[in-house]
């Protein structure tokens, strides 16, 4: 075997584990099941942050400007997780399907949190979005970070 025809066959070899491990790596479990989006707990912390601070404007109308601030953010943050989780799946981001069914648990009407329960929430959700944004990479790393940071202003500035 001359030389050339060894480099040619120890690409094609490389080429073809390179392959093999891209498809290890497809996101799916051995019975061949999708595995679940992470972004989906952040995405229901998220939504359930969101009527928390909603619901605390009851129990806390001296905060409702505050309240109402926090409410926004976490629905926004919730649209944009379900826009990612979305696009990673395939589906068209702009389409009303697809920020609707992004989350496999439903949200359900929540007793007004006090401030201080609120708080909580949002710090355990803080805590999530950080050690989610450590395992994943690019955009999505960039986007739970972000949203971390947000929560800690939150906590700090809007609730203190």
């Amino acid at each position: 075997m001359s030389r050339r025809t060894a480099l040619r066959f120890g690409a094609v070899v490389v080429g073809f584990a390179a392959a093999a491990g891209a498809a290890g790596c497809a996101g799916t479990d051995d019975d061949g099941t999708a595995e679940p989006d992470p972004l989906l707990a952040a995405l229901d912390a998220a939504r359930r942050d969101a009527q928390a601070a909603s619901a605390a404007a009851a129990v806390a109308p001296d905060r409702a400007a505050a309240l109402a601030v926090i409410a926004s953010e976490r629905t926004a943050h919730a649209d944009a997780l379900a826009t990612e989780i979305a696009r990673a799946a395939g589906e068209d981001p702009d389409s009303p399907s697809a920020t609707t069914t992004a989350s496999a648990t439903p949200t359900t009407p929540v007793t007004p949190p006090s401030v201080e329960d609120l708080r909580a929430m949002l710090a355990e959700s803080q805590r999530g979005a950080a050690s989610l944004a450590r395992t994943l990479d690019g955009y999505r790393a960039g986007l739970t970070g972000s949203i971390s940071a947000a929560l800690g202003t939150q906590q700090a500035v809007l609730l203190r």
